[in-house]
């Protein structure tokens, strides 16, 4: 037998009594659970964040420097269109496969609704309330909140199922936080119109599926981020919303059941496989999921006080390999970074003394739940930070069990180079085919790397994904064997053969043979060696083994560009940094040959794969890369020369520079601008050049001009975050330059430009740039920065 429960809505003028089915009568541990939950919950529900009514919280907010600029961005709103998003913009997915048209015009509609709400609660006024019920309107008008990408079969825009997905229970919870915090400043229809949404999308959906009445959505049971993301949505909207403590207890309940089998997603180490990027997305809002029930049970439920979350909560620090770079193995940008609020969170919250972290202030405008969460008092805050760290870094990270390995120089010495190594599978979440990668960083750049995610299509997550040579094992730094990619499957992994540790080295060796389905392949071991002794190196040795001859050959993956100083030996550079690769084969000769990946990829240039292959077939063959930092020992200003092609300098398409054979001081290159407009400008950047303090430096070189004046020299003087110092002289942000290069027409005319860099600067930058109005023509050559007499750069 069943009974109904009543959820009762309060309203300004009447009450909305919604029957709610429970389940049967006979008690299980879901009744037992909601039972003890009962008693936590506050007489009415609540979302995070204060009321509007709340003039001391939102005042105090309105203060705050990140709240001051939330009121202009919201001002935009009121004279803008709502973007439309019609029924053939739905369907452009399920035609073409393009998930970027439809997402771009959805984010900013829906990003609408946080400012409009953030603005009215902190300015009172009434003015932005009818934009914040227009777009509510709009938006609970959509067919389906479901994504196009979501689905595929079409039955949530036919209408025939009614699914919760990513963007489903987002929007959910920030309709139901702004319905909490407006309260009845929003007119009695919109409160119900919000409420009738939320219980057909959301809350009647779930509830069905929690009890049995309809099949659940396949992200209860996965261990993937949709599942912490979903519920996130799904329970801060029922907690928000539903004024029976049985109904939010039954929330609660559910919510504890399922989550666990996101945490079952990690391996005992805290490794996610889905990358960092997935783990801001879906641990964040497993963190969102457990403040909100933890701040709904006054602390008596605490989903962050589980054993098994420890260890995913130090993820974002203990992948780190150096100077905030971060592997992007799995579907990661190259860019990507642990997220500065959730880090802030979980070293507060877990104590773990994270003090780089738990300096920044988590206050900030954002999404509606989240600006909520962070921007008030919450679980966190109010933990005392912890006396000392918790969280060792060190020299390395070792996941053991999900076979990573993190080497980085350490605190002393002076190695310059780090690495991300890889095992695991190829079946992990957003998997790549990519078992034996690596990563090596120089400095705060990644010389060699993984390329990270694609832009997603259809494509992606279908049969085809590994059609895409960033996703199969062609757009990584792994062998092919005997012609052939890496196949994908859990038993397509790598089998640690040996680790061993020290002070000076890190080795660590696997076989990987099981990711090729190569019948004659008896052996493939790839052998890392990571040195810190000098500047640091990394060697990489692959011992393969046939039983007939078969082709064999690896890669280098990077975004910079290459070139191969002499037989055996590149140099592989981008602006900042560079490696020098010492190639070295035993079976047979090799050739080298690199092409770029044309994928569409979230990367500045699309990757280049350095293919290094064996020219005959072998039947036992070792091939051996280490990798150096180079340049480090040189000048401060790197290759001022321009003899070593582009490395160590941004020039730009359209900046109006460019090397050329055509003039030299010394050697065979140098910098030719070329400025033919008196409205831009020329504007070529150098690599940053660390110093060890502030004081005067000078800036040297020769210029050949040809015709016309105005070629500046600025150097930009950055601190540890690289902000930059300089003076400011206007309010267009242009600085001072240090001087401007002329000579005789026709002729090199050497120059000494001194200057000071003031207290705070921990990096140079040259800018050359021609001033705007200039029209010139000439070069530069043997530019150096070196320190004043008696300094030390």
């Amino acid at each position: 037998m069943k009974r109904p429960v009543l959820a009762v809505f309060a309203l300004s003028t009447f009450a909305l009594l919604v029957s709610i089915p429970a389940e049967d009568t006979k008690e299980n541990a879901m009744d037992a659970r909601m039972k003890t939950i009962i008693p936590m919950l506050t007489e009415h529900p609540r979302a995070f964040g204060r009321p509007i009514s709340d003039r001391p919280a939102w005042e105090a907010l309105a203060k705050h420097d990140a709240y001051k600029g939330v009121v202009h961005r919201a001002e935009n709103y009121l004279t803008t269109p709502i973007p439309d998003l019609s029924d053939e913009m739905y369907l452009d997915f399920n035609r073409t496969g393009n998930r970027t048209r439809w997402q771009k015009i959805s984010s900013r509609r829906q990003g609408r609704l946080a400012p409009l709400v953030l603005a009215e609660c902190l300015e009172n006024k009434g003015r932005f309330l009818k934009s914040i019920e227009e777009i509510i309107r709009v938006l609970c008008a959509e067919r389906t909140w479901v994504m196009p990408a979501h689905d595929r079969k079409l039955t949530n825009f036919h209408g025939k199922t009614i699914d919760i997905d990513l963007r489903t229970a987002s929007l959910a919870h920030e309709l139901a936080t702004a319905s909490f915090l407006l309260g009845d400043k929003l007119s009695p229809e919109v409160r119900q119109l919000i409420r009738d949404n939320l219980m057909r999308r959301v809350i009647n959906p779930y509830r069905d599926m929690v009890t049995g009445k309809r099949k659940i959505n396949w992200w209860m049971k996965t261990t993937s981020n949709w599942n912490a993301v979903c519920l996130a949505g799904v329970t801060g909207t029922g907690l928000a919303t539903l004024e029976s403590r049985e109904d939010r207890a039954f929330f609660i309940a559910a919510a504890e059941k399922y989550s666990q089998n996101f945490l079952k997603g990690f391996p005992p180490d805290g490794y996610c496989t889905e990358g960092l990027g997935y783990w801001n997305y879906g641990f964040g809002h497993y963190l969102i999921l457990s403040e909100a029930i933890c701040q709904a049970t006054n602390g008596g439920v605490d989903l962050m006080a589980r054993p098994e979350v420890q260890e995913p909560a130090k993820f974002g620090a203990r992948i780190e390999i150096m100077n905030s770079v971060y592997p992007a193995f799995a579907d990661c940008s190259v860019n990507a970074k642990p997220s500065p609020t959730i880090m802030w969170f979980v070293s507060r919250r877990y104590r773990l003394g994270l003090r780089r972290w738990e300096k920044y202030d988590p206050v900030c405008p954002g999404g509606l739940a989240s600006a909520m969460m962070y921007s008030l008092p919450n679980s966190a805050s109010k933990t005392p930070p912890a006396e000392k760290p918790q969280v060792d870094i060190g020299q390395r990270t070792w996941f053991k069990d999900a076979g990573i390995l993190i080497c980085r120089p350490g605190e002393q010495g002076t190695c310059k180079i780090g690495a991300a190594l890889k095992g695991g599978h190829n079946a992990e979440h957003h998997n790549h085919n990519d078992v034996g990668s690596y990563v090596v960083v120089v400095g705060s750049q990644p010389v060699i790397l993984d390329p990270g995610s694609e832009v997603y299509t259809g494509r992606t997550f279908s049969k085809d994904r590994y059609v895409s040579n960033v996703l199969n094992s062609y757009g990584h730094s792994v062998p092919l064997v005997a012609g052939t990619m890496q196949r994908t499957g859990r038993d397509a992994c790598a089998k640690v053969i040996k680790t061993e540790f020290a002070d000076d080295t890190d080795t660590f060796a696997i076989d990987i043979a099981s990711a090729y389905n190569v019948p004659e392949l008896k052996k493939l071991e790839r052998t890392f060696v990571y040195s810190r002794k000098g500047f640091g190196s990394l060697t990489v040795t692959d011992a393969v083994e046939f039983a007939e001859p078969k082709d064999f050959g690896t890669a280098i993956i990077t975004l910079g560009r290459w070139k191969e100083t002499e037989p055996g030996k590149l140099l592989i550079y981008d602006t900042e940094e560079a490696v020098r690769v010492d190639i070295r084969v035993d079976g047979a000769e090799f050739a080298i040959k690199a092409e770029e990946i044309k994928e569409d990829v979230h990367t500045p240039t699309l990757p280049t794969r350095i293919g290094i292959d064996l020219k005959k077939p072998v039947t036992t063959a070792t091939v051996t890369l280490t990798i150096r930092p180079a340049g480090r020992e040189g000048p401060m200003l790197r290759n001022g020369s321009f003899e070593e092609g582009t490395w160590g300098w941004k020039i730009r398409d359209g900046g109006m520079g460019s090397l050329s054979n055509e003039q030299a001081s010394d050697g065979k290159t140098s910098l030719k601008i070329v400025d033919p407009s008196k409205k831009d400008g020329s504007s070529i950047s150098s690599a940053r050049m660390p110093i060890k303090e502030a004081g005067t430096f000078e800036l040297r070189g020769k210029v050949f001009r040809v015709s016309g004046d105005g070629v500046g020299l600025y150097v930009r003087y950055l601190d540890q975050d690289g902000k930059m110092l300089n003076k400011r002289i206007n309010d267009r942000g242009w600085i001072d330059a240090v001087g401007a290069v002329t000579g005789p027409e026709g002729k090199w005319e050497a120059f000494a430009l001194p200057f000071t860099a003031p207290e705070g600067t921990v990096f140079l930058q040259l800018w050359i740039h021609s001033s705007t109005g200039a029209v010139v023509t000439a070069y530069l050559d043997e530019l150096e920065i070196a320190p004043a007499a008696g300094k030390q750069p």
